[in-house]
């Protein structure tokens, strides 16, 4: 069931009327009407292959229809990735084209971040699902991918153009903070392990969209919270997408945090603060969303080829004693996990330690494991290091989203929805605690 246009905040429909006009020359004739979407354009090869990632847009459960595409009409942003493609067609230059991505990027985010704290009603899918943004945005990078421009496109350039979406679709363009409050940085990502369910989202990400541009009184205090939300793959992270996104808030002057916490779905049933954050990759269990692997293993951990400078451990310096005592829904808890796997000193087996890393030690796993929950943190604290060592940093693990047991072809069912509710009304919890 298609959402009707008023499903969509204003000011993404006006935004992208300006845009078509600037970029066709077409009058804007009524204000709160998208461009006609009957004709299919036609500037696109779409026999060209996406990557791994993209292709599962095709995906449905036991044979059946696409379950991205369901998700996409049922939460209306269907609309804003036909609209896409309908200006990518009519661009004229690379200059427009670019200004097209950033502009229709940073909408789509505006567009999640404000559908996630508005009530949606049926048949739209409910406020905190997450998944549209992630199914949206991988659509849109198909059609840059698939896009047969009027004008040379290198592939260096197409490639750029991809990097402005990826970025400005996140939130990492738009984490700037007002003036005269405190600044809190909080961090989500995209769902993962599509292979084994293509129906899953990512609680860390559903967290991220309900409280980007939120204000919180805390103690005669305003607080106000900023978020992005990362993909799950390594070749991101090799370019240094987590330090572009959280450097600028580590250096000082009007975008300088006041806390910064990374959060990723971990562990069934629990609310993690990881104490120690290692180095190192080792999950040689499961790929990226693109199928690519770390290239570790717990017996012999790597370090990403761009990782900056730093000691195989770092701790989290987030005010764990006091976060760890925020009241969640009762059927999680919340723990400090000091637990680590690593390599003692002049050794090759690893060994579990659940007081944290021994002197010398080589990171297997973090408190937070072995692969890109790891990572983050430990790219978080080290720019914390780096930059601003008195900067509370560190990383939450939220509980693992599930559907009713029952539920084996539907994209939705009370439990799922409550459960993700209950998981962001807990985060909410811990994150509140964390200010004074």
């Amino acid at each position: 069931m298609r959402l009707r246009p008023s499903s969509l905040p204003r000011f993404a429909l006006l935004g992208a009327l300006a845009l078509a006009t600037a970029l066709t020359g077409a009058p804007a004739a009524t204000a709160t009407r998208l461009p006609d979407q009957s004709t299919k354009p036609t500037c696109f090869d779409t026999g060209g292959a996406g990557t791994i990632e993209e292709q599962r847009l095709d995906n449905g459960v036991a044979g059946g229809p696409s379950v991205p595409a369901e998700i996409l009409s049922r939460t209306g942003f269907d609309r804003q990735v036909a609209l896409f493609t309908k200006l990518l067609c009519a661009v004229p230059s690379r200059a427009a084209a670019s200004t097209l991505v950033r502009v229709q990027g940073e909408a789509l985010w505006r567009t999640a971040t404000h559908r996630a704290q508005h009530p949606q009603a049926a048949p739209a899918l409910p406020s905190t699902d997450d998944r549209g943004l992630y199914w949206a945005r991988i659509s849109m990078a198909l059609a840059l991918r698939q896009w047969q421009p009027g004008f040379g496109l290198g592939t260096a350039e197409r490639a750029e153009l991809i990097r402005n979406l990826e970025y400005s679709s996140r939130g990492i363009t738009s984490t700037r903070f007002s003036p005269g409050v405190r600044k809190i940085l909080v961090t989500g990502f995209d769902p993962f392990t599509l292979d084994a369910d293509i129906r899953i989202g990512n609680p860390s990400g559903a967290n991220a969209l309900t409280l980007d541009g939120q204000r919180w009184k805390v103690n005669g205090k305003t607080y106000e919270i900023q978020t992005a939300v990362f993909p799950v793959r390594y070749t991101d992270f090799d370019e240094n997408m987590v330090e572009n996104a959280l450097r600028p808030h580590y250096q000082g002057g009007p975008q300088h945090a006041d806390l910064v916490m990374t959060v990723s779905q971990g562990r069934v049933g629990i609310f993690d603060l990881e104490a120690f954050n290692g180095r190192r990759r080792s999950v040689s269990s499961i790929g990226d969303n693109n199928n690519l692997w770390g290239g570790g293993t717990i017996t012999a951990p790597v370090v990403s080829p761009s990782m900056p400078a730093g000691p195989e451990w770092l701790t989290s310096s987030l005010p764990m004693a006091r976060m760890s005592g925020a009241v969640v829904p009762a059927q999680f808890r919340t723990r400090v996990n000091t637990s680590v796997l690593e390599i003692p000193a002049g050794q090759t087996t690893p060994v579990r330690r659940p007081d944290g890393p021994t002197p010398g030690s080589i990171a297997s796993e973090g408190a937070g494991g072995g692969y890109l929950s790891n990572e983050i943190a430990y790219r978080n604290t080290l720019q914390r290091d780096l930059l601003d060592p008195t900067m509370p940093a560190g990383h939450l693990h939220v509980p693992v989203l599930k559907f009713d047991a029952a539920n084996t072809t539907q994209i939705t069912d009370p439990t799922y929805e409550a459960n993700r509710d209950q998981i962001i009304e807990g985060s909410h919890s811990i994150l509140r605690a964390a200010l004074r």
